[in-house]
């Protein structure tokens, strides 16, 4: 079985495989969310951080074993734990919003992680954004307007919090593009994984109730499908350009809007469809274009 699965994928083409892992990750993130939603009314969202990390962990353990204390060599230890505490703030930040705001709402204000990290690059890294990149971030964050109608509705705490870690997560990805001038993707990945899990160890601790019964095993599976997921769109990006697979990531508000709709009853309105997709059109259009430069870039050096 394992042998004609090799041979079937080895068969497509690298845009069909990174489309299909595209689409896995987001049905991964999808589910975690539900969970974490469904978890978050009987255990405090900074317990199921830590959890989160920590089965993250165990997934990478044989990983770990197999490669040894190499990936652990870094004269970067302190961009590490930068990195590790920006997004263990924003990983809390977004599952307390998962556990008191729409899980459509949540994701669709989520996609402005890689607006925020398009305006920090010009602040931080020294970027030069052009006419075209300015007007797709400023029609991005008016599509988050659209789906927060500020002085139309209520804007509860919960879309706040999403749209913080959001904010987080794109300083996180700028400290990512200055790791990655030096170091290798297993020794990011590797600090990752262990210093997020002692990042959230004390705040679960002071809040922590031991899980029972079935609580167990949807904690495994939020850690297991967070690593899996995290797995699978890494390994898109590699499989087929970011243009090809990047705009299968918004099936991620399609999954939460059927899986909030069966399981808890939500309906997406309109505008938070309507935000949503300019939002993601927006991000999807600077990560390609960011992309797209990227590969003038390295072929202009390769030619001079």
């Amino acid at each position: 079985m394992g042998n004609k699965f090799n041979a079937f994928w080895k068969a497509q083409t690298g845009i069909t495989r990174g489309i299909i892992l595209m689409l896995l990750s987001t049905l991964g993130f999808s589910t975690m969310h539900v969970l974490i939603r469904h978890l978050a009314a009987s255990l405090d969202p900074i317990q199921i951080v830590f959890f989160r990390n920590f089965f993250g962990l165990v997934v990478f353990l044989p990983w770990f074993l197999r490669h040894g204390l190499a990936p652990l060599r870094t004269n970067q230890l302190k961009l590490h734990a930068l990195r590790a505490g920006l997004n263990v703030c924003a990983m809390a930040a977004f599952f307390y919003a998962l556990g008191m705001t729409p899980l459509a709402r949540v994701t669709a204000l989520s996609f402005t992680a890689p607006l925020f990290a398009a305006i920090l690059s010009v602040l931080v890294l020294g970027e030069v954004f052009r006419l075209r990149r300015w007007t797709a971030t400023l029609c991005g964050f008016l599509g988050t307007l659209v789906i927060l109608r500020p002085g139309f509705a209520e804007i509860d705490l919960g879309s706040l919090l999403a749209l913080g870690a959001a904010l987080l997560w794109g300083c996180t990805l700028i400290v990512i593009k200055v790791l990655t001038r030096t170091e290798s993707a297993m020794t990011i990945t590797s600090y990752m994984n262990i210093l997020l899990m002692l990042l959230s160890l004390v705040p679960a601790l002071l809040v922590w109730r031991t899980p029972e019964g079935a609580q167990w095993f949807w904690l495994l599976a939020i850690g297991v499908l967070g690593t899996l997921a995290q797995v699978a769109i890494t390994q898109s990006l590699k499989e087929a350009d970011t243009g090809a697979v990047m705009p299968f990531d918004f099936f991620k508000l399609i999954w939460v809007a059927i899986m909030g709709y069966l399981f808890f009853a939500e309906v997406p309105g309109l505008f938070v469809w309507l935000g949503g997709t300019i939002v993601f059109a927006s991000a999807s259009y600077i990560a390609i274009r960011e992309n797209r430069l990227a590969r003038e870039r390295r072929r202009a050096a390769r030619l001079g």
